[in-house]
């Protein structure tokens, strides 16, 4: 199957070939552009008019009646099994769900199509369908548009939707994807006893082999339209056979110690010399590096906050007054000591992204304290504020819509210059070359913009951007959260050797401690705008003093293949 026009001499798909049981569980592993996403499309006769299928069949036999093939059938037909027999939970809930219309009229909708229900029975199934999802107060939940809804709660909606019709087949195209690993342990443990109850046959699509450890019965691992290794999910994990999935396997931060370059897919493919495969262990402590760690005592604090409280508005009545207050952060205290990498960590709604916006003055708190070498922020008039900026610079956690889509890249890059820095429009251009050279991007890259780009090459451009004015510290919010394993692994490559050449200090924000393990010195935990817990991240790993940051660690993905030492 392929693309014609598109300008890719490879096919989407390959030779693909599958099998599907009832009430078992496939899962479909590999990076972005591997072909899952195409093949799910496949599946349910999505594709776009533009794609064509040379050849090959898709059988299917609902009910154990006579097998039919999708691909033969008329776009009538084929609505009578999509949504119906056959049912697809989209990698992004947001532009899946209809912003126009409500979620219980969404989820009404395929009821009163595919059941032949009127609507008064159809809002009942309804309301039971959320609370099969386990959603908190359904009838709340019926009334609501999808922009009114967290990230995890679109995502049991979409769960609801599609299992509205008992279907034959469900599949899942990476439905965890960017959402905090508490939320994502749920929504797993959710679909796993949603297959045991409804005995339905899933088909799990996602880019890390971690997830699929405790869910899958069978994997297939696909490249570039081919698969090229299937077997049990303990096969693959004890002793993958191809090169690729060594590499998926052997990319995660939870499997490597802090400050251990990690191997990318590309070590294993070209068969260039990497160590020697260490199975799948935990990581031990870095003795060697801990014992050259200054003590927090004896280090210069670069960054201190105090008593910060900061709260936003839910909005304005008729006659203009603020309707609710809401406490983003409450009361945080820490210091950042120069030269360290701090990590921030919660869940969606803990304030960890506050606090980050509220360091650069993006933010600002109605009482308490923030100090960068002395200097209180807080009290500068806006222009010195945006003076001062240039010091403290942060990588927003989307790199696609924080760069301007009309800008090419280089201009976009010597943009900061062009405001804080007196330079000819020459030395621009060479200190933005200089700049991509060090982010592993080309000179030719200059003058594109930003839609050419993969997403691993949008979050270089964006952290070059931010080290353009040579800033003494750096925000790192979620800038990995979304990634392919591998690309995870390349940029967080690359901000250890920035860091080690370029001498900033960083607070890194995110959801997953695995990340947070690998690539900081210390940790705070966040829980709804306070600070639960804090200390060297080895320490708090390892013995967690509050149940909030046990249930954090013990929802990384793949833990329970990890050997404990």
């Amino acid at each position: 199957m392929d693309f014609p026009g598109t300008g890719s001499a490879l096919p989407a798909l390959q030779d693909f070939s599958m099998e599907l049981n009832r009430g078992e569980m496939l899962a479909v592993v590999g990076e972005s552009g591997s072909g899952k996403s195409v093949m799910a499309l496949t599946l349910m006769n999505l594709l776009s008019k533009s794609a064509r299928i040379v050849q090959g069949s898709v059988m299917f036999s609902p009910d154990g009646r006579e097998e039919v093939d999708l691909l033969s059938l008329s776009e009538k037909k084929i609505r009578s099994f999509r949504g119906n027999r056959l049912a697809m939970i989209f990698q992004e809930p947001m532009t899946s769900l209809n912003p126009v219309m409500t979620c219980g009229d969404q989820l009404i909708e395929p009821l009163m199509q595919h059941k032949k229900m009127n609507r008064p029975k159809a809002r009942s199934e309804a309301l039971l369908l959320l609370e099969k999802v386990q959603l908190q107060e359904p009838r709340v939940v019926l009334e609501k548009f999808p922009h009114q809804l967290s990230g995890g709660q679109k995502q049991r909606v979409m769960i609801a939707m599609a299992i509205s019709c008992n279907p034959d087949v469900l599949i899942c195209d990476e439905p965890t994807t960017a959402l905090d690993v508490r939320i994502q342990k749920t929504i797993l443990d959710l679909l796993k006893n949603l297959r045991r109850s409804e005995h339905i046959g899933m088909i799990f699509i996602t880019h890390d082999l971690g997830l699929v450890a405790d869910m899958a019965d069978r994997a297939l691992v696909m490249l570039r339209g081919r698969v090229v290794e299937s077997g049990s999910v303990k096969e693959i994990f004890t002793n993958p056979q191809h090169p690729y999935t060594r590499g998926l396997l052997m990319c995660r931060p939870a499997l490597h110690v802090k400050g251990e370059r990690l191997p990318v897919v590309s070590d294993f493919l070209e068969n260039t010399p990497v160590r020697a495969n260490p199975g799948i262990t935990s990581p031990q402590p870095v003795t060697g590096l801990e014992s050259k760690q200054i003590p927090a005592s004896e280090s210069e604090i670069l960054l201190r906050i105090r008593g910060v409280h900061l709260r936003y508005s839910s909005g304005k009545n008729w006659v203009g007054r603020e309707k609710h207050w809401v406490d983003a952060i409450r009361d945080i205290n820490f210091d950042v000591y120069k030269g360290e990498t701090l990590g921030l960590v919660g869940e969606s709604g803990s304030g960890k992204t506050t606090v980050g916006r509220a360091i650069l003055g993006l933010n600002k708190p109605v009482q308490g304290s923030i100090s960068y070498g002395g200097i209180d922020l807080l009290s500068m008039c806006k222009a010195d504020l945006l003076a001062f900026r240039k010091n403290i610079q942060i990588v927003f956690q989307d790199p696609y819509s924080s760069l301007n889509p009309r800008l090419m890249i280089g201009p976009a890059i010597s943009e900061p210059l062009k405001v804080h820095e007196s330079l000819s429009p020459g030395e621009r251009k060479n200190r933005v070359l200089d700049l991509l050279q060090k982010v592993d991007l080309k000179p030719e890259h200059f003058n594109r913009y930003p839609f050419a780009f993969s997403g691993g090459q949008r979050q270089r451009i964006v952290i070059a951007r931010a080290l353009a004015l040579n800033p003494g510290f750096v925000v790192f919010d979620e800038s990995v959260s979304a990634l392919d394993v591998s690309i995870q692994a390349q940029v967080l490559n690359l901000i250890n050797d920035l860091k080690k050449n370029l001498g900033f200090t960083a607070v890194f924000i995110s959801h997953d401690l695995s990340v947070i393990r690998y690539l900081c010195d210390r940790v705070i935990v966040m829980e709804r705008g306070r600070i639960v817990e804090s200390g060297e991240v080895e320490i708090i790993y390892r013995n967690p003093k509050t149940d909030y940051t046990r249930s954090l660690i013990e929802a990384i993905p793949g833990n329970s293949l990890v050997k404990k030492p």
